[in-house]
């Protein structure tokens, strides 16, 4: 089952306790839970750019994950993906392979 972190909170624990895995066009970190809930959050700060760059780069990676866990997510995660300066210009195809070399390097199972 997928939900969403909302509260910064949330967020702060994930960035303090997790394992963090950085590629060119996003960062990621990720949190082992104790249930079987995965979580996914999205963020982007004001040095991506204006609004307008920050929603299209959150949509960008909200899209790659969409299509990297399906129905089938990592059993039992926070994953804060953080967005990048090149994450909103980067080919979708290469945005989706760092997100899969994040999630390696994280310790995240794959999906069976």
């Amino acid at each position: 089952m997928l939900g969403r972190l909302k509260r910064r909170a949330e967020f702060v624990r994930a960035a303090k306790a997790g394992r963090k895995a950085a590629r060119d066009s996003l960062v990621l970190q990720a949190l082992p839970r104790p249930d079987d809930e995965t979580r996914l959050g999205f963020t982007a700060t004001k040095k991506i750019g204006n609004a307008v760059a920050r929603n299209r780069a959150k949509r960008r990676l909200r899209a790659a994950a969409r299509l990297h866990f399906g129905a089938h997510p990592a059993p039992g995660y926070d994953l804060v993906l953080i967005a990048r300066d090149s994450t909103g210009s980067c080919p979708f195809p290469a945005l989706l392979n760092d997100l899969q070399s994040a999630l390696r390097k994280a310790g995240v199972p794959s999906r069976p």
